[in-house]
């Protein structure tokens, strides 16, 4: 039995984090449409149980878009679109920026939240026309 448990175990590896082919912007959307949504309760809700859940919950969906954004950016997204698009690597990382502890994941700001918003879908109007291409 301890044989097993301290035998070497098989290394694997994948190109991609996401089953080929399966990458779509509107994942990031989703869980910064979420985090919106949680500014909006907390704003309503003097609770300190509601509001400690929520910051944990807040936190979590915007580590989720920073997740789901560089997975498009270090996977989908090739040498040619950035020769395209420019301006992609600046919008990903102000993306990032906006969902980490300068963003969404530090503050309660809808502000911050809409503009995280705008910012994905800045990129997922890149990512639509080179999915058309």
């Amino acid at each position: 039995m301890f044989a097993r448990l301290f035998a070497p175990t098989i290394e694997v590896s994948a190109h991609c984090d996401l089953p080929c082919g399966v990458y779509d912007p509107a994942q990031a959307r989703i869980e910064a449409e979420s985090i919106k949504a949680i500014i909006g309760k907390v704003a309503d809700n003097d609770d300190p149980d509601f509001r400690t859940r929520a910051i944990l919950i807040k936190e979590e969906r915007s580590q989720l878009v920073k997740h789901h954004l560089t997975v498009l950016w270090t996977d989908y997204f090739k040498a040619p679109h950035f020769e395209k698009y420019p301006q992609l690597h600046m919008l990903v990382n102000e993306a990032c920026k906006l969902a980490s502890g300068t963003g969404t994941k530090a503050v309660f700001d809808a502000e911050k939240a809409d503009q995280l918003l705008a910012k994905i879908d800045e990129i997922a109007e890149i990512f639509w026309e080179t999915k058309k291409a």
